[in-house]
């Protein structure tokens, strides 16, 4: 700490004083204050009194000059080392400022540019949500679409699968029909009259009738000799003297009823009962035929 010297105590009362006095020398000094006049209007014991309180008036201001001098000067001292320290304080951050990388665009934005920003961000969310909600209901038509489709082709194929199974009974129907129809036919042609001698459709059909006997066809040569002989292949052939009838002369006519009850004019009823009495006899019809050449009969 610097030391502090009390002042000399001021003299430009006296001096102004004495240049007065020494201007106006026969003239008294006129004291200026009120207490200097009051001072010189008392007697000299007075004066001296007065003059010795003015001066301890004196030494207490001056005394209190000192003092405040005292307190100001650490106070200047203090402010100069705050000054210097804020010098130095100020020195330190410009260089650390100096120190320090240059601010960004971005950080220094105005905030009208970050306001811009979350509006754009926010306008491209509401954006993508609509896409979104847009692509969910296309996928959603497009399904019911599907589905629809799908409806429309398991409709269609049931109703092909029905009119298939229409046709297919349809057919069937036309088929059991046509089936029928022949089998009538069959019937009215069987039921139909045939000639009453036929020599030639006689003599075919027997022929037609070997095989279901086991006979082979050159058995038909012996059955078309022994017929011959016997009725002329005719169906109303009677003997007169034995009462037999028809191609293959029954002796009674009755005995060919077991294979028609019209064995007298159908020639078929005829063969088929003959040909069954000829197995069973003969075993064949040129057994029979043997039997008949050497009998006259069989």
């Amino acid at each position: 700490m610097s030391e502090f010297k009390t002042q000399a105590r001021p003299e430009r009362a006296s001096k102004q004083s004495g240049s007065k006095i020494s201007r106006h020398r026969a003239d008294p000094a006129q004291p200026k204050t009120a207490l200097g006049r009051f001072a010189a209007g008392l007697p000299s014991f007075g004066r001296r009194a007065a003059v010795l309180t003015t001066a301890a008036a004196v030494l207490v201001g001056v005394g209190a000059a000192g003092q405040a001098a005292d307190q100001a000067a650490p106070s200047a001292a203090v402010s100069s080392v705050a000054t210097a320290d804020s010098g130095q304080t100020l020195s330190f951050d410009r260089s650390l400022i100096s120190a320090l990388p240059a601010p960004s665009a971005a950080s220094i934005a105005p905030q009208s540019s970050s306001q811009d920003a979350a509006a754009t961000k926010a306008a491209a969310a509401a954006k993508t949500a609509a896409a979104k909600t847009a692509a969910a209901k296309a996928a959603a038509a497009k399904a019911a679409a599907a589905k629809a489709a799908a409806a429309r082709n398991a409709a269609a194929a049931n109703a092909a699968a029905v009119a298939k199974a229409n046709a297919a009974a349809a057919k069937a129907a036309a088929a059991k029909a046509a089936a029928a129809k022949a089998a009538a036919a069959a019937r009215a042609k069987a039921a139909a009259p045939v000639a009453l001698n036929d020599p030639a459709g006689a003599q075919a059909y027997a022929a037609s009738k070997l095989g279901s006997f086991g006979w082979s066809a050159d058995q038909m040569q012996c059955l078309k000799r022994l017929w011959t002989k016997e009725s002329e292949w005719r169906t109303t052939a009677t003997n007169a003297s034995s009462g037999a009838y028809g191609i293959v002369q029954s002796l009674p006519a009755e005995k060919m009823a077991t294979a028609g009850a019209d064995y007298r004019t159908n020639y078929r009823t005829q063969i088929n009962w003959g040909l069954d009495y000829i197995k069973e006899r003969y075993g064949s019809p040129c057994g029979a035929l043997n039997f008949h050449l050497a009998h006259n009969w069989y």
